[in-house]
């Protein structure tokens, strides 16, 4: 899943290659339309904006701690408290 900023034929070749579905909107100067699936990239956008708001915790955007583990912890406990507020 991916922005129109990344709609290029290279790209989507290289997801092909994974046996994977690019969900990627194509470009208006785009010749040929190539469809994707509107509810997929609904979800991109959740995650994104989700991302946006673990961000707001500098600890999360700077990544202070070392060990996977520490770092695994706190995403929980961002997480928890973006939704209780």
């Amino acid at each position: 899943m991916a922005d129109k900023a990344y709609d290029s034929n290279g790209l989507r070749e290289q997801i092909a290659v994974m046996n994977a579905e690019a969900v990627i909107p194509s470009k208006r100067n785009r010749k040929v339309f190539i469809p994707h699936d509107q509810a997929l990239y609904k979800d991109r956008n959740r995650i994104e904006r989700c991302f946006n708001r673990l961000k707001h915790f500098r600890r999360f955007a700077t990544r202070y701690d070392r060990r996977t583990i520490h770092f695994t912890g706190f995403i929980y406990l961002a997480a928890a408290m973006i939704w209780i507020a």
